[in-house]
């Protein structure tokens, strides 16, 4: 849960902030006598276009809703802190388990380090965002405290932790996610980027998304957490927001890096680090591994040109479990999304819908043929899928549709299909008879041919 800037140590807290000065990247010291709710709804007022024409952060909703407590009330909650009841420390703080008496509530209290990463700067705009914004696949805040210099967030408790949990250094009595769930997490933690992208207005780019930042509920419902260095997007004619590079270094768009410009498109290069996680179970960067892999993208990249080495990028724990054509259709997704051009990289929107045609194909291990794996649907799922048709062959464009099949093997619908996805967009991929693939870095202008496809949000 830590934020770091993505290069060299973390920068020190700089001068304090002038009255309208909310949204600047430093250390902003919060006067007692000011109240939190007024002093982040008066910031949300003035950053609202004046003729915009969605409710999701409109005026009229900048009330904040989130509860108060008392240092009391949540010490109590935690049994004053202890050690049993600590779920995770990062650099912003430490997360407690804690049962709020008043409601008998489990919730999570995030306490935050008065000398960490975390200052009132994103405490302020973390209270903001999460009163405001509400999404199946945004963690729920419940309510903060602001007692004197205490500074502590309250969220729905997650009972399954994070995604970074299961996924690296599992202990020998904890299974490895199957495939099957590590695409439903994929799923759902795009569809709450795509919310915070194309449903909020003025539109949020998150800054911070990583596995450790998505949590899991029951089922491994995913949520995205902590959102202390969200930004508001760029609105009108600006096609970018410049702010100090923050964010964890891997996860940070080049082009970000370079320049501190930020755009809806940093967020989607962000996604393909977390989806190539999934896919590989290796961390972003490791220093363990040999000279040129500690970097995953950096290891990645010539990997993504061939398809023959894809299945040698799947993670070792699933001992080969997965549907081969859904892993090729991931790899790309991935690749898609890492592009070092944020223009090529494709919107949050079109990768929703690749991942979510993706996570309802059940991957059955049992189901081989001719020693291939393949995805299998329920009876339920086939009749909603005749109606998603148009969807499928878009999808299957944007995800280089390869199922290792022969024209003879197809039959003529499956064939009409795949020429059609292929005629979509043949800059992105094709798989010929003879099984050959190639991988296209992709352009400005198969991006554009991506977007008069059908499957394209209107």
């Amino acid at each position: 849960m830590d934020g770091l800037c993505c290069f060299g140590a973390p920068q020190k807290a700089g001068k304090p902030l002038k009255k309208d000065d909310v949204y600047h990247d430093s250390q902003s010291p919060m006067s007692p006598g000011k109240s939190i709710s007024r002093r982040l709804s008066d910031k949300l007022r003035r950053s609202v276009s004046s003729d915009s024409k969605k409710e999701s952060l409109r005026e009229g909703s900048t009330r904040i809703a989130a509860q108060t407590f008392t240092f009391r009330e949540l010490a109590a909650a935690t049994k004053n802190f202890r050690p049993e009841s600590l779920l995770g420390e990062g650099g912003f703080g430490r997360v407690y388990k804690g049962r709020i008496d008043s409601t008998s509530q489990v919730v999570a209290v995030k306490q935050l380090d008065r000398s960490g990463l975390q200052g009132n700067r994103e405490f302020l705009v973390e209270v903001l965002m999460l009163s405001l914004l509400h999404h199946p696949n945004l963690v729920n805040l419940i309510g903060y405290c602001a007692d004197g210099d205490q500074r502590l967030l309250v969220y729905e408790y997650m009972p399954l932790g994070c995604l970074e949990d299961h996924l690296y250094d599992l202990p020998s009595d904890k299974v490895a996610l199957e495939w099957n769930t590590r695409m439903k997490i994929a799923a759902g933690a795009a569809r709450g980027l795509e919310y915070l992208h194309d449903k909020a207005n003025p539109p949020v780019i998150y800054r911070d998304f990583k596995s450790s930042n998505i949590l899991l509920g029951e089922g491994f419902f995913p949520k995205l957490s902590d959102f202390g260095l969200a930004k508001i997007g760029p609105v009108g004619d600006k096609t970018h927001v410049s702010t100090r590079v923050m964010g964890t270094y891997g996860y940070c768009a080049p082009e970000y890096a370079m320049t501190g410009q930020l755009t809806l498109k940093s967020d989607v290069y962000s996604f393909g680090v977390v989806l190539l996680e999934l896919i590989t179970g290796k961390k972003v960067i490791d220093n363990t591994r040999p000279p040129g892999e500690y970097n995953l993208v950096l290891w990645a990249r010539p990997l993504f040109k061939d398809r023959r080495k894809f299945p040698s990028m799947a993670d070792p724990l699933l001992k080969g479990q997965y549907p081969m054509r859904g892993l090729y259709q991931a790899i790309a997704v991935a690749a898609m999304c890492l592009q070092e051009q944020a223009s090529t990289r494709p919107l949050i929107g079109d990768v929703v819908t690749a991942l979510s045609y993706l996570a309802s194909q059940i991957y059955d291990p049992s189901a081989r043929v001719n020693g291939n794996n393949k995805f299998t649907t329920s009876t339920r799922e086939r009749e909603r899928d005749k109606g998603l048709s148009a969807q499928r062959h878009g999808t299957d464009a944007l995800l280089t549709v390869t199922d290792g099949s022969t024209k003879q093997d197809r039959t003529p619908d499956q064939e009409s299909a795949r020429s059609s996805s292929m005629h979509a967009s043949p800059d992105l991929g094709l798989l010929d008879d003879a099984g050959e693939s190639r991988l296209i870095d992709g352009s400005a202008e198969a991006v554009q041919d991506l977007k008069t496809e059908s499957f394209i949000r209107k």
